[in-house]
C-alpha cells in the first residue's frame, strides 16, 4: 500500500506542471543551401558526434544513478560523481565557441539540474507529497534557467524550444523513475529509450545552432 501511495504521489507531481512537447523544427530552423553545405563538413559531423555522445552519456548516467538511488546505495556516490562530471564535459564542449565563463556557467546550471533530482527522488521514496511538489517545481524552474542561458548565447536556440526540451527531459526522467520505483524495469527501459531519442534531437538542435552562428568555423 505504501508503495502505491508513493508512486501515485510521484505521478501527480510529474503532471503538476504542464511541460509542452517541443517542436524540434523550430529550433533547427529552415535548412538553407548554406546550412546544407555546413552540415556536410567534417567539422560539423565532429561537433554533432560529440554533442550526441555527451547527451547520450547524460541520459545513461542519469538512468543508472536513479536506479542506484533506489536499489544500490553503496554505488550511488560513484555514479552520481560520474554523472556530475558529464555536466562539466557538456560545459567544456561550448568553450571553443562561447568562452570559458560561458562553459562554466552551463556546467553549473546542469550540475544544479542533477542535484535538483535528489530532493525529487527523496520525497518520492518517503511519500512526502508536499516536498515532492516543491521539488518538482524547483526542478522545472532550473530547466527555465538553462533555457534562458542558452537563448541568451545563441539566437538559434529560442528559449521556448530549449525550455520545452528540458522540461520534457524532466518529464521523461520522472516517468521512468516511477517505473524503477515500482520495480517495473521493462517499462523503465522503454521510457528511457524514448527519453534518449528526445535528447539526441536536442543535441542536433544545439549543433545546428552553433553551425549557424559560427559558419566560419565549419
Amino acid at each position: 500500500m505504501k508503495r502505491i501511495i508513493i508512486t501515485a504521489a510521484f505521478i501527480i507531481a510529474a503532471t503538476a506542471i504542464n511541460a509542452q512537447q517541443m517542436n524540434h523544427s523550430e529550433g533547427a530552423g529552415t535548412t538553407t543551401k548554406e546550412m546544407s553545405k555546413l552540415m556536410k563538413s567534417h567539422k560539423y559531423h565532429e561537433l554533432n558526434k560529440a554533442m550526441r555522445e555527451l547527451w547520450s552519456a547524460h541520459m545513461y548516467w542519469t538512468l543508472i544513478t536513479v536506479d542506484a538511488f533506489y536499489n544500490d546505495p553503496k554505488g550511488l556516490n560513484a555514479k552520481l560523481t560520474r554523472l556530475l562530471q558529464n555536466q562539466k564535459d557538456i560545459g567544456a564542449a561550448i568553450v571553443p565557441y562561447y568562452g570559458q565563463a560561458a562553459g562554466d556557467k552551463l556546467a553549473k546550471l546542469l550540475s544544479e539540474h542533477i542535484q535538483g533530482a535528489v530532493p525529487v527522488l527523496t520525497a518520492a521514496k518517503s511519500g512526502d507529497k508536499a516536498a515532492l511538489d516543491k521539488a518538482v517545481k524547483d526542478w522545472y524552474a532550473n530547466a527555465k534557467e538553462i533555457a534562458d542561458f542558452l537563448a541568451s548565447a545563441n539566437p538559434n536556440w529560442p528559449a521556448k524550444v530549449t525550455e520545452g526540451a528540458l522540461e520534457m527531459h524532466i518529464t521523461h526522467t520522472i516517468a521512468y523513475s516511477v517505473a524503477i520505483l515500482k520495480g517495473n524495469y521493462s517499462q523503465s527501459f522503454g521510457g528511457f529509450e524514448e527519453a534518449l531519442h528526445h535528447m539526441l534531437s536536442l543535441a542536433d538542435i544545439l549543433t545546428d545552432g552553433i553551425a549557424k552562428q559560427f559558419p566560419d568555423k565549419f
